[in-house]
């Protein structure tokens, strides 16, 4: 199976043989301005066997687990924690350490717009197997955390006030830089949404934050980029028009700010690209990006 081929489903609908409309109004729907009945029918008039390419690009969330629960390298557990003007005042997350005493370079993996879901949780055991103490707050958890399934993720995240969504991550963040187990260095990944968030806590911790790497989100507040002081390794997809719009602006603030940064543009990548439960995956750019991520963040974390 080719790299573009869903990873562990052979015979499943691969990402060349999805037709690019379909990419174009999944992204509608998974960015929440369509729902998922608009989304079948709009798939299955653009093209002959659009809905079955439609059905495809659902979740397989039992393909995302690439570190298993119980792997020997490290310890997970659930872990709540206060976060005052949040959205009820206190969060949970999922917190994974690597074996050892530590201390261990702190690093916070933001979600997308659905909430804590199992590929989330597993680029957090990705992160503890490198030697990082990785925490993944669940935005949806004053609502009763993420609901198991994505379309109801993303309902329930849009009805949170998002100026206290974001101040429960920037709690997330600053609970785990303090953290018995942190050495103090903070790292920040997310994606989609949480690439966007991860933009935003550059600008609100400013020297607090020690290296961002956002993939696929929304750029910072151009007014506010020159709060940011951690070095940005932005990662984007080829085709995500949405957001990469906001590059030329963003790069430019970044540049008059004297913001250190390198960004990566993925060939033939779709928004999402990193997400190994469904067919946008792309395994050659979600490995180097990966690992170019992994690599920043033992550089400026240590």
């Amino acid at each position: 199976m080719s790299d573009q081929a869903v990873a562990g489903n052979a015979g499943a609908i691969t990402q060349l043989e999805i037709d690019q409309r379909v990419f174009a109004i999944y992204d509608e729907y998974c960015h929440g301005r369509i729902d998922r009945r608009e989304f079948l029918a709009r798939a299955a008039a653009v093209t002959a066997g659009g809905l079955a390419m439609a059905n495809a690009m659902m979740p397989n969330y039992a393909r995302a687990q690439t570190i298993s629960f119980t792997d020997s390298r490290i310890k997970g557990q659930y872990v709540t924690y206060a976060s005052p003007g949040g959205s009820s005042g206190q969060m949970r997350g999922y917190l994974v350490q690597p074996t050892g005493q530590g201390p261990f370079p702190a690093v916070l993996v933001i979600h997308e717009n659905r909430g804590l879901n199992p590929y989330i949780e597993d680029v957090a055991r990705r992160a503890a197997v490198e030697g990082f103490l990785a925490l993944a707050p669940d935005g949806l958890y004053p609502l009763g955390g993420y609901p198991g399934n994505d379309d109801d993720g993303r309902a329930l995240q849009a009805k949170l006030d998002q100026a206290k969504l974001r101040t429960d991550m920037l709690n997330g963040a600053r609970f785990v830089k303090g953290h018995q187990l942190s050495n103090g260095k903070l790292g920040v990944t997310g994606f989609c949404w949480g690439g966007g968030t991860t933009n935003f806590l550059a600008t609100a911790l400013g020297g607090d934050m020690h290296a961002g790497a956002p993939y696929y989100g929304d750029a910072a507040a151009t007014a506010n980029v020159t709060k940011i002081k951690a070095p940005l390794l932005i990662h984007y997809a080829e085709t995500d028009e949405r957001i990469n719009a906001q590059w030329s602006a963003f790069e430019a603030a970044l540049k008059s700010a004297g913001v250190p940064y390198q960004m990566h543009m993925y060939p033939g990548t779709q928004h999402g690209f990193h997400n190994n439960s469904t067919p946008r995956y792309r395994e050659d750019a979600a490995k180097q990006s990966w690992e170019r991520t992994v690599a920043f963040f033992k550089k400026h974390l240590a």
